[in-house]
Formats: structure tokens, sequence, C-alpha cells
């Protein structure tokens, strides 16, 4: 059994304002728009880009509502404010669509990891090197490191002309970003593609 019709329009209409507030939060947080503007005067622009000049922010609204647009504060800190006739929704949609184009034209950068050791051979060397060419053809990073055991950090030094001979099998493919330096029992270098 429901209750008078009154109390159950107000629980739908408080429902749909948290929906509504919940859905606009991000959006309010940038712009302010129509109702919100409370400033006394506003500099105007038309839909169509037109400036309509300086006029009371509730003549503004006025003239959004005649044409079915939304008031939007475009410049809250210039003097005075300057506000935008618009179709919110649209500017919103464009504004993601934008975001998500230069999102998918970001590259992003992977560092990858190739490690040696301080006695590796020849033909190893020559096999970790090729993989490191791979991942700084693909455009990645290259964090080469070797970890030194036990007596191994008395000579150091060795590790470090490792690390230079195996910069030296990628025949100036790589960049050194890091040169080679010891950081406790490891020996790291980072290495990013040359630029053709």
């Amino acid at each position: 059994m429901q209750g008078p019709p009154f109390l159950t329009a107000l629980a739908v209409r408080s429902k749909t304002e948290k929906i509504i507030k919940g859905r606009y939060k991000s959006i309010k947080a940038q712009h302010q728009i129509n109702g919100e503007i409370r400033d006394r005067e506003v500099r105007v622009i038309g839909a169509d880009g037109q400036q309509l000049g300086i006029m009371s922010a509730q003549a503004a609204l006025r003239l959004a509502e005649e044409s079915d647009l939304d008031l939007v504060k475009i410049s809250p800190t210039a003097n005075p404010p300057v506000c935008k006739i618009m179709d919110y929704g649209k500017f919103k949609f464009e504004q993601g669509k934008k975001e998500k184009e230069s999102r998918r034209n970001q590259k992003m950068v992977e560092v990858k990891e190739v490690r040696l050791s301080m006695t590796i051979d020849t033909n190893d060397l020559n096999v970790k090197s090729r993989q490191a060419q791979k991942f700084l053809e693909a455009g990645n990073k290259v964090m080469v490191s070797i970890r030194l055991r036990g007596r191994q950090n008395a000579h150091a030094s060795l590790g470090v002309g490792v690390m230079h001979t195996f910069f030296d099998t990628l025949e100036g493919k790589a960049v050194m970003d890091k040169k080679p330096a010891s950081e406790g029992r490891n020996i790291t270098m980072l290495l990013s593609p040359a630029k053709s």
C-alpha cells in the first residue's frame, strides 16, 4: 500500500535529484551553468561566437533560455566573468571525444629489463643484446642490471666493464640515459632508443 500521492512524488523527485547530482558532480566542478552564475555583470558571447556585450546574469540567462540553450561561465577569473550561450551537453560530449582521442594518440613508454651476470659469455651477451634491440625498436626503454653475488661485490668495476661491452654490442641503436652505477648489490644502466 502506497502513501499519499504528494509524498510519493517527493520521494521520486529527491531520488532523481540525487542521480542528477551524482552524474553532473564532475561537470559542475569545472563550469558554472545557468542558475549557478551569481555574478552581477557578465560579458556574454552568443551561440554563434558573436559578442553580445556586458549585461546582468539574469538577462543573459533569459537570452539563453529564449534560444533553448545553456549559459556557461567559461572564464570566471576575467573582469567581468565571460559567459557563453551554448548547448552544454553537446559541449561536454565534444570535450570527452577530444580527451579520448588525445589519450589514444599518446604512446606509453615501458621500461623493459635485461639481466646480465658478471661472468656472462660472448654468445649469451649477444642473445641479450638482440633482445634489448627488439625492445628499443619497439620504442621502449631498457634497464640493464647485474646482480652481484658473494665475492663479486669486491670487483664491481668488472661488472661496469660488462655493461660497457653490452652497450657497444648495440651498435649505436641506443642512447645511455643513465651510466652504469653501483646501487648496493646491483649495477644498473638505463638505455633509450637512439633517434634516427
